[in-house]
């Protein structure tokens, strides 16, 4: 649980939350130990079945990473006779021998390497195909990201299951007066797109923001907010917005909370999100829920989570996404397509679905 932080979820994070409690919640006749590497709140370890520990180091380093999985781990789950490691962070340890399933969320790294700082990439590159080889079962979280396993580190199919991530059931459609309230405290009572998500290189905004400078030319009444921290290698989109014609048409919200996000995400003309690569992509999930229409890319796992209910374009073709953005702001018949197509992609993807899957994957490899 090493990524639970209160106020500071993001994507893994949630994952590990949301599967781990609903498992726990689902199967009370089990004994749940959920381990972190910082303290934490009571809140998350609530259930009469559920233990929280503290493992130190905090693993937030790859020297700290290996001391953690390989030193702390190890001693922890003989400690507390545990008969199967859940590991929801694409993480295990190769020196304990207790029964592993692992997630593997996606192998961005060894698609975009230089997005990537050499000591992290060296260690990426070195253990991941390890604990490929070292856990009993995976399971992941797209069919893209099980091929990706297949062919670059050759694991056997029978060895991958496939469990789609949920999306936070709080997203729903929002009246006009809440939309009309979430844009006055954003972006100044205009009507925006916007983005979800961290910013750093493989999430692609300094397209994002060249193409809506284009689309901006002609189109005086869309803005665009950010709503996601700044995260790593962020220097370009800096200097890109140093330098943008209609830089005063972008609103940065920074990370938001659930009620936040939900108010900012319903009262949106659309989610963008032209990734680069993702091993699934919540956001367009949760876009789904809200019954905002999505545009994203065409490649790695986002075509296989929108399915037909989003357009689709080249992230890397600032023209192409340009393009979609024009679309999407002056075709309504369009958006409403894509919205009504959502509500039927939508039914694929809940967290308790995830934890139903997640626990058949993990039956696998307990010990009978």
């Amino acid at each position: 649980m090493r990524f639970v932080l209160p106020g500071k979820l993001e994507g893994i994070g949630w994952y590990s939350y949301e599967t781990a409690r609903r498992m726990a919640l689902m199967h009370p006749e089990h004994e749940f130990l959920f381990l972190f590497d910082r303290p934490f709140s009571p809140a998350l370890v609530d259930g009469e079945n559920v233990t929280g520990y503290r493992i130190r180091p905090q693993a937030r380093h790859p020297f700290l990473w290996y001391a953690w999985f390989e030193w702390s781990i190890p001693r922890v789950l003989k400690q507390l006779k545990a008969d199967v490691f859940f590991s929801p962070d694409g993480f295990c340890s190769l020196k304990s021998d207790v029964p592993t399933l692992m997630v593997v969320h996606d192998l961005a790294f060894e698609h975009y390497s230089h997005h990537v700082s050499g000591l992290v990439q060296r260690f990426y590159r070195y253990f991941s195909p390890r604990y490929a080889r070292r856990a009993e079962h995976i399971a992941t979280v797209s069919n893209a990201s099980r091929q990706d396993l297949m062919t670059r580190y050759g694991v056997n199919p029978d060895k991958i299951d496939v469990v789609y991530n949920g999306a936070n059931t709080q997203f729903e459609p929002l009246d006009p007066q809440e939309q009309a309230k979430a844009r006055q405290q954003y972006t100044d009572g205009t009507p925006y797109f916007v983005y979800v998500g961290s910013v750093h290189p493989r999430k692609n905004l300094v397209r994002l923001l060249q193409a809506f400078d284009q689309f901006a030319d002609q189109n005086p009444e869309q803005n665009l907010l950010i709503a996601g921290r700044m995260a790593w290698k962020t220097g370009p989109v800096e200097a890109l917005l140093r330098t943008m014609r209609h830089r005063s048409r972008v609103f940065f919200a920074g990370h938001l909370e659930p009620d936040a996000l939900k108010a900012v995400l319903g009262s949106a003309t659309a989610l963008l999100y032209p990734s680069l690569f993702e091993g699934f992509g919540i956001p367009i999930v949760e876009a789904f829920y809200a019954e905002v229409a999505v545009l994203t890319s065409n490649c790695s796992s986002m075509p296989e989570v929108a399915g037909s209910a989003a357009e689709l374009v080249d992230p890397t073709d600032v023209e192409d996404i340009a393009r979609g953005l024009n679309r999407l702001a002056n075709d309504p018949a369009y958006r409403q397509q894509l919205i009504q197509a959502g509500r039927h992609e939508r039914q694929r993807f809940s967290w308790d679905l995830t934890a139903q899957k997640t626990w058949q994957a993990l039956e696998k490899v307990m010990p009978r």
